[in-house]
């Protein structure tokens, strides 16, 4: 196992170019030839690093071209949303080799839903011999505030049937991997970052719209948490004071209104006065309620609509106090694009300093559905390039190569 304190940026570097010489590490990270070679020399069995042939001459001997090995190990995303649990077993590059999902009530069933998070691990597990044998780690995603001193301390207000704990240590002891944990939203800004519209981006804050509404927040590059995790809560930013009672115990939070449940039971009410149209005559879901305005209903449009200027009033609020250069909507309504982003847009110009909103632009994520648990998996591979003791090598070699 790599010893080096130089060898995790030495590392980094590798994975970030994907093909690069010793020569060009030394120059690029100011190292002597002689100490990039050594610390080659230690990543080489790890099975992290290759040697894939020469490279271009500037005159003399051809250089080594190092490869990083993305399929060398695997990382495991789980996300716990309120009612589903779904989870992507991936490569060191975010690609996603296995996916599982399945609908159920995490927020009140806490002994099912650890039930379903090891059905759901084992069979991604199983779809790619030789997976657990390499598996770094398991990320966690769950929807509600997360205190990285006691990340599997879960809060009570928003989660009350959990008891205030995650209660997953037994899979990770049983996968033999470390576990770690994060807020959703957080974690879908760090897929953002790594691997989706983020990239390139600094500060930017992605929002998470499903079952409640939350936030992730990237200053400076990296996800902001506050001083004990709360940074973010986005949904229970109150947008009217005379609004409906919201599960925090306070009125009129922004998922009052355009959470899942709130959205189904607008929908409710504006077919009672109007029965007809896409959504009549079947139960009402945000699935539908979301196809049905992609197929242009006009009904399903316009709780689209109501919810899209709701959250640009959050939105609003958010630009003129943090200025970030872009805003990321993601979760089940990211789908919608334009008919959701159309009225945040113009809620946000009406609302908003001048300055915020020419600085800032509002996109939905190129991720998917996909976005959270490949953001937990993204967790564990940003802790193991910063400390290599976290990578099985061990039991790599034991496996075999990839």
């Amino acid at each position: 196992m790599p010893t080096r304190p130089l060898a995790p940026p030495v590392l980094r570097l590798i994975w970030q170019e994907r093909r690069i010489s010793r020569a060009d590490i030394a120059r690029r990270l100011e190292l002597s030839r002689s100490t990039v070679s050594e610390i080659i020399e230690e990543l080489l069995p790890t099975g992290l690093v290759a040697e894939v042939g020469a490279g271009a001459s500037s005159g003399g001997r051809r250089p080594i071209v190092l490869e990083f090995q993305d399929d060398a190990f695997h990382l495991l995303g789980v996300d716990m949303g309120a009612a589903h649990v779904s989870v992507a077993l991936t490569n060191l590059r975010g690609q996603v080799a296995a996916w599982e999902e399945a609908r159920h009530p995490v927020r009140e069933d806490p002994r099912g839903a650890r039930k379903v998070v090891g059905r759901l691990v084992e069979a991604c597990l199983a779809r790619v011999p030789g997976a657990a044998a390499r598996l770094v780690g398991v990320g966690v995603a769950v929807p509600c505030p997360v205190d990285p001193r006691h990340p599997d301390v879960l809060s009570e207000v928003v989660m009350p049937a959990w008891g205030g704990r995650l209660g997953l240590g037994a899979l990770a002891e049983r996968l033999g991997v470390p576990l770690l944990v994060d807020n959703d939203a957080n974690l879908g800004a760090l897929a953002e970052r790594w691997w989706g519209a983020g990239q390139q981006v600094d500060d930017f804050a992605f929002i998470k719209v499903a079952t409640g509404v939350g936030s992730g927040h990237i200053i400076d590059g990296k996800i902001y948490r506050g001083a004990s995790g709360i940074a973010g809560e986005i949904g229970h930013v109150a947008i009217d004071t005379n609004g409906p009672p919201c599960v925090c115990g306070l009125r009129g939070c922004l998922t009052t209104f355009i959470g899942t449940k709130a959205m189904v039971e607008r929908a409710g009410a504006l077919l009672r006065e109007e029965p007809h149209g896409a959504l009549a005559g079947r139960p009402i879901t945000l699935d539908g309620l979301v196809d049905a305005a992609l197929a242009g209903d006009p009904l399903a449009q316009q709780v689209v609509r109501e919810a899209g200027e709701k959250l640009g009033v959050a939105v609003a609020g958010m630009l003129n106090l943090m200025n970030p250069a872009l805003v990321i909507v993601g979760g089940g309504l990211a789908r919608l694009g334009d008919l959701l982003l159309e009225p945040i847009r113009h809620t946000v110009r009406s609302r908003s300093l001048v300055a915020s909103v020419a600085a800032s632009e509002i996109v939905a994520s190129a991720l998917g559905a996909q976005d959270v648990a490949v953001g937990a998996a993204t967790l564990v591979l940003q802790a193991a390039l910063a400390d290599l003791r976290r990578f099985p090598f061990a039991a790599a070699r034991r496996g075999g190569s990839p």
